[in-house]
């Protein structure tokens, strides 16, 4: 009788989506230079105006990622074809306090920061009277504090919903079920505290 073939064991991914390219947003509170910052970095020409909610829909952009190296190594081994890295872009609408209850654009935003890999975080830390704060007052570390319980809110709403979905499965509960179930009550512990993850 022939020896069985071991059967390969696939790596699981610790963290985050795997890809060829990074999707990132930008956030922050209404009226902060979210939109300037993404006008700056595509070299795009969107509108960056003086009143809240002035970006309701993403705004995309792909903008390369000039590296030396690759430079290099395309001149070097003269590959067929040369594709360079890029990064995606997406200017997200400001974030409110109680988003995660709905207010502003509330559940809109937050599941277009769930659509990106990570978060540029835009605060306002300049004074200028002709640019309104939907909070009527500058203090970027406040700023700071009412995203990130935003996101965490949200976060804990998420990853509830995965464990109650997974305590339905009853009987049915794999292996790997087990352990996601198991890390999503860490996590989940680890919010409640009030960290961030």
């Amino acid at each position: 009788m022939a020896p069985k073939k071991k059967e390969e064991v696939k790596e699981k991914p610790i963290l985050g989506r795997f890809r060829n390219n990074l999707k990132m947003g930008i956030v922050g509170m209404p009226n902060v230079g979210k939109s300037t910052l993404f006008n700056v970095l595509t070299k795009m020409g969107i509108p960056a105006e003086n009143f809240p909610f002035c970006t309701i829909e993403p705004n995309q952009a792909r903008v390369n990622v000039p590296d030396e190296r690759f430079n290099w190594l395309v001149n070097t081994y003269k590959p067929k074809s040369a594709v360079s890295a890029y990064l995606d872009v997406c200017d997200i609408a400001g974030l409110v306090k109680g988003a995660a209850q709905g207010e502003g654009l509330g559940n809109a935003f937050l599941s277009h920061i769930s659509a990106v890999d990570g978060i540029f975080h835009v605060c306002r830390a300049f004074e200028d009277p002709d640019v309104t704060h939907v909070e009527d007052r500058i203090d970027p570390v406040g700023d700071l504090d009412i995203i990130h319980s935003e996101l965490r809110l949200k976060d804990i709403e998420r990853l509830t919903a995965i464990h109650e979905g997974i305590k339905r499965q009853r009987g049915q509960v794999t292996k790997e079920m087990k352990e996601e179930m198991d890390c999503a009550e860490k996590v989940l512990a680890w919010l409640q505290e009030g960290k961030d993850v």
